[in-house]
């Protein structure tokens, strides 16, 4: 429901409000502290580019499109739907690479960070995402959120198990 209202709001209503929401939605987490779930996708291109993105809200860094889970949503539908929403990218083939804990907003984090490698150009929606672009993994831009350093640290470090 929320998403459809979402869409109804002019782009930049949205974008407007979307900072204030995620200070709101950061403070309250830091409140209850309560245990939050999300997924976070390191999209290559077919020359082993790394897609990061820039969202108009939170930190101004550059990270990794994901999101947050669904009541009873399979995680890998999760980063398909996030990557769609945030990019109009369909995922066909995608990889678990893992989990990590930690703490985000204060509360505990469970982030499960899946592999693709896609053969198109992002678009971003705008509203959530800025701009999205590939960038050579040994290359990264800076800023690179902290959050992201570690995501893509624990990809490349499955990469080299293969």
């Amino acid at each position: 429901m929320l998403h459809i209202i979402e869409r109804l709001l002019p782009a930049p209503l949205h974008r407007a409000l979307l900072p204030l929401a995620h200070n709101i939605r950061h403070r309250w987490r830091r409140f209850r502290g309560t245990r939050i779930v999300g997924v976070s996708v390191v999209l290559t291109n077919l020359s082993g580019d790394v897609l990061l993105l820039r969202h108009s809200y939170g930190p101004d860094v550059w990270a990794l499109p994901g999101g947050g889970i669904k009541p009873g949503e399979d995680i890998a539908e999760c980063a398909r739907r996030e990557v769609y929403e945030e990019l109009g990218l369909t995922i066909a083939a995608i990889e678990e690479v893992g989990t990590i804990e930690e703490i985000l907003s204060g509360s505990p984090h469970t982030a499960h960070l899946f592999a693709a490698t896609i053969n198109a150009q992002p678009v971003p929606d705008r509203r959530e995402v800025l701009e999205a672009r590939f960038f050579p993994s040994h290359s990264l831009p800076e800023p690179l959120g902290e959050v992201t350093r570690r995501r893509i640290g624990t990809w490349k470090t499955r990469g080299s198990r293969k």
